[in-house]
């Protein structure tokens, strides 16, 4: 790699070493309005560039199509990049839209064989469970997901949206190398009892969504109004109507930071989450996602960016007065269930 400009930290205590951001990958194929696969194939190719070599994706993307798009990269890289997938969103052949939870032995067994095969891999680097089923023990899912480490088809063990609780249950079974959670400016409901948890644990913590799906750039200020109709951010209740409006006056203190800095907003929204590896004394490891070789750049320009104590302050109040929140239904996150 060339103009390597991101530094390094470790999933969890036995995890891979990945820079110090990653790359979520799911708007190259899904939920984000048009994409441009030559313009995403580029974005890939430059964040390796840059250091970025862990890249996030999810069976439920697109139906597959994500993995199947990220293929043939992940194999012209395969020594340089770790592939994060994720397993529980089982689509009903008859209902592409939607989505129903599972955890079950059987469905797992079939969704990581269906996931190597899309992603032409022989084993998964990180292996996530998307979401919670809380009708099956946790202690049963990962006793299953720890098999696939056992078999060589999975080398290391996620969780995504769980509480602190289902976290030390899970980590009784086996090692878990990373929670992915939203974790923003506008999204801190974690900190209350994951990050805790994982700090103790010794398990990193993967934030979604660190730019508030975009948000946060500044890019949109109303989801109904600027973004087309197949966009996802269009069902989330924070983006939209009056709470859009509301949330668009919190960027406030970000834009004051931010020219302090000479740079974007998302740089700073960033340059938060990744400092909140030093406030809470964890590995902390964003994936933002995006589809544009030159915003890979900024994004990974914010790793450069140290916020002083009283920008911190500034920026402090800003997740207590968010309007609306993150889902529609937040039973399936982790504080639906705090």
């Amino acid at each position: 790699m060339t103009d390597s400009t991101v530094p390094t930290a470790r999933l969890g205590d036995d995890g891979p070493e990945v820079g110090v951001q990653g790359l979520g990958c799911m708007g190259m194929s899904f939920a984000y309005g048009p994409t441009d696969t030559d313009a995403s194939r580029a974005t890939l190719e430059r964040a390796l560039e840059l250091g970025v070599t862990l890249y996030d994706t999810a069976d439920a993307y697109g139906a597959g199509e994500n993995e199947r798009f990220l293929a043939p990269f992940f194999g012209a890289h395969r020594e340089e990049v770790v592939v994060a997938t994720k397993f529980a969103l089982s689509i009903p052949p008859d209902e592409p839209t939607r989505r129903i939870i599972r955890n079950d032995a059987p469905y797992i067994r079939e969704a990581v064989e269906a996931s190597l095969r899309r992603l032409d891999l022989d084993v998964i680097d990180l292996y996530y469970m998307h979401r919670r089923d809380v009708n099956v023990p946790i202690e049963e899912t990962v006793g299953v997901m720890a098999d696939l480490v056992r078999e060589g088809k999975v080398k290391h063990l996620g969780l995504s949206e769980v509480t602190g609780e289902e976290l030390w249950a899970a980590q009784a079974v086996h090692p878990i190398a990373a929670v992915q959670s939203e974790w923003s400016l506008f999204s801190r409901d974690i900190e209350a009892g994951v990050v805790p948890a994982a700090r103790e644990l010794g398990v990193a913590l993967v934030p979604y969504s660190p730019l508030g799906r975009g948000f946060l750039t500044g890019s949109f200020a109303d989801a109904d109004q600027d973004l087309t109709q197949d966009d996802f951010r269009r069902q989330q209740p924070r983006f939209t109507g009056d709470n859009a409006a509301a949330n668009a006056a919190l960027l406030a203190p970000v834009r004051t930071v931010a020219e302090a800095h000479g740079a974007t907003l998302g740089q700073i929204a960033l340059a938060w989450v990744q400092q909140q590896a030093r406030v809470h004394a964890l590995p902390v490891i964003p994936i933002p996602g995006t589809r544009k070789p030159n915003r890979v750049e900024e994004n990974t320009g914010a790793t450069r960016i140290v916020l002083t104590q009283d920008e911190l302050s500034l920026l402090e109040p800003i997740a207590d007065k968010v309007a609306g929140d993150r889902y529609a239904d937040m039973t399936f996150t982790s504080a639906g269930r705090e």
